[in-house]
C-alpha cells in the first residue's frame, strides 16, 4: 500500500511539473514580430548621401568616360541635376558603369538607385523594373560603310549583322528576322571595332547612337535611319519602388518649364549632331511625348 502511495506520487509530481514547464514554455516563447514598414528608399539616398545612378562608360554622347576619368554625356548631365535637386549638390551622385544586359540585374541587386543609361521603355522591360516617364525618343538604325551601304533590312538576309547584348536591336532582329546571323558583343566598344574589322557587314543600335557614331567615324553611313516603332526611353528603378519613381516624374515635370532637356542636349547632344538633327524628334520635356 504504501509502495502504491509513493508511485501514485511521484506521478502527480511529475504531472504538475510536466504543466508549470509547459506553461513556462508558452510564456517564454514570444509572439512573431510584425513586418517592419518598408523604409524609404529617398531617406536611405539622404542618409547615405549620395544617390547611385547607372550609366554608360562607352556609349558618347550619351554616356562615357573621358580622357580624364570623367563621365559625361547627355545622360550624365540629367543625372547630375537630379542629384543636385535631391541632394542640394550635383557632385553627390556616384556614378555606377553599366553594359546594356546588367541594367535590369544592377536595379534588382540595389546596385544602384536608378538606371540612366538609354534604356528603352519596352512591355518586357517593365515586367522587371519600374519606368518613370520618358525623356527622349529612339528608334532603331542601321550603320555601315560608305563603299558596302546597307539601306534596306532585305539586304542583311544571309549575312552577319553586329549588335549589342541587352539591347532593342538584338531583340527585334531575334523576333522578325531570324534568317540574319547576329554577331553579339556586350560593349559599344567591341561592336564598332568589329564592324570596322568587316567581322559584320552592318551594326544595328539606337538611331540617336549611329547618327553620332557616323558623324564622327568618316566612311561610314546609317543607311537605314528608322526602323521598327518609334520608342521612348526613361529613367527605371527598382519594381516596386514607388517613392523614388514619383519623385522622378516630379522632377521631370519641373525641369520641363525651365525646358532643362533641350539645354542637356544643347550641351551635349548638339556638339555630336551639328545642325542635321532636329532635337524636337529627339528630346522629350517635362515626361510628357508630343
Amino acid at each position: 500500500m504504501k509502495n502504491i502511495k509513493k508511485i501514485l506520487a511521484v506521478f502527480f509530481s511529475a504531472v504538475i511539473l510536466v504543466g508549470i514547464l509547459a506553461g513556462c514554455g508558452s510564456k517564454a516563447t514570444p509572439e512573431p514580430k510584425k513586418d517592419q514598414a518598408a523604409k524609404s528608399s529617398i531617406e536611405e539616398i539622404k542618409q547615405r548621401g549620395k544617390i547611385k545612378i547607372g550609366v554608360f562608360s562607352d556609349k558618347p554622347p550619351f554616356g562615357f568616360v573621358d580622357a580624364n576619368g570623367k563621365n559625361q554625356g547627355f545622360d550624365v548631365f540629367i543625372a547630375k541635376r537630379f542629384a543636385k535637386d535631391l541632394l542640394g549638390d550635383e557632385s553627390k551622385v556616384e556614378f555606377v558603369l553599366v553594359e546594356a544586359a546588367s541594367r535590369v540585374e544592377f536595379l534588382q541587386a540595389n546596385k544602384v538607385d536608378l538606371i540612366l543609361a538609354n534604356f528603352t521603355v519596352t512591355d518586357e522591360r517593365k515586367q522587371k523594373v519600374d519606368f518613370a516617364n520618358p525623356y527622349m525618343k529612339v528608334a532603331l538604325g542601321v550603320v555601315s560603310p560608305n563603299g558596302e551601304p546597307i539601306t534596306s533590312v532585305d539586304q542583311l538576309k544571309g549575312k552577319k549583322l553586329i549588335v549589342n547584348k541587352g539591347t532593342t536591336a538584338e531583340t527585334f532582329f531575334t523576333k522578325n528576322y531570324p534568317d540574319i546571323e547576329l554577331l553579339k558583343y556586350d560593349q559599344n566598344t567591341e561592336a564598332f571595332e568589329a564592324l570596322k574589322d568587316k567581322r559584320g557587314v552592318a551594326l544595328a543600335h539606337d538611331n540617336t547612337l549611329l547618327f553620332a557614331w557616323a558623324r564622327e567615324n568618316t566612311g561610314y553611313s546609317v543607311g537605314v535611319a528608322s526602323l521598327g516603332s518609334l520608342d521612348t526611353i526613361a529613367p527605371a528603378v527598382k519594381k516596386g519602388d514607388t517613392e523614388l519613381l514619383n519623385w522622378v516624374n516630379t522632377e521631370l515635370e519641373t525641369l520641363g518649364k525651365e525646358n532643362f532637356i533641350h539645354k542637356a542636349y544643347d550641351a551635349t547632344l548638339k556638339p555630336a549632331y551639328g545642325e542635321s538633327i532636329d532635337p524636337e524628334t529627339v528630346v522629350v520635356e517635362g515626361g510628357k511625348v508630343k
